[in-house]
């Protein structure tokens, strides 16, 4: 067989084998794009703005930290009890998140909320959750902690044996850090919705790249801290 096809049939699988993963992100897409051809920028932030509630500024608060530096640290340990290469994966996948949502935000340099807003005249009508530092400048695009969360969260998911269930809890977890970011006043719709894509393809692209790396020197690659190699 070509290797060209092979790859290709090699990446079908990991889309049929995680298809409640992918199908809810699809969801996702389509409703998420479809809103945004019906609203104007800043309807989504005056849209949550007049719904708060001491609930969801707390529950908002705590997910947006999903998307944070300390979830990879988690994440690491617990991967290095499974297949050191997965483990290994998981600084690379944060050093990529890093360099692209910083190149995307420098090349578009699109405000955020708190600057476009007040540009307009209108932030005097957004009530921001308490104790939440507003984030200002031309660095609204992408979402930082979405492409974070949306690549992490992708990653985890296409390497855990467990394909319905969790699944769809890991994109839940992507999901509503992305929407944590409108809540709390950081960023637009369409900052969430490109970051979860790039940090989808950033997800899957460490996925396969890491089962792709060769044991034949490296062995120790599929193995981890029970000791023994370990097939997946």
């Amino acid at each position: 067989m070509p290797e060209s096809n092979y790859r290709t049939e090699i990446d079908y699988k990991i889309i049929l084998e995680n298809r409640w993963f992918f199908g809810s992100a699809g969801l996702f897409f389509l409703v998420g794009g479809f809103l945004l051809m019906q609203i104007n920028t800043g309807d989504d932030i005056f849209f949550f703005s007049e719904r708060r509630s001491a609930f969801g500024d707390v529950f908002f608060r705590w997910f947006t930290k999903m998307g944070e530096a300390w979830i990879y640290v988690v994440v690491l340990f617990y991967f290095l009890f499974q297949r050191y290469r997965q483990a290994i994966a998981i600084p690379m996948i944060g050093l990529m998140v890093t360099c692209i949502a910083f190149a995307f935000k420098t090349f578009f340099g699109q405000d955020r909320p708190l600057a476009f807003l007040t540009k307009q005249g209108l932030f005097d009508l957004v009530h921001p959750v308490a104790g939440v530092e507003l984030n200002g400048g031309a660095t609204s695009f992408p979402s930082g902690h979405t492409t974070s969360a949306f690549a992490l969260f992708t990653f985890v998911a296409l390497c855990l044996p467990y394909k319905r269930t969790v699944a769809v809890v890991l994109f839940a977890f992507a999901f509503l850090t992305g929407i944590s970011r409108i809540y709390l006043v950081q960023h637009f719709l369409k900052d969430v919705y490109a970051g979860a894509i790039l940090g989808l393809f950033i997800g899957m692209a460490l996925y396969v790249v890491q089962e792709r790396w060769d044991t034949t020197r490296r062995p120790w690659l599929d193995r981890s801290l029970r000791g023994g190699d370990r097939v997946t």
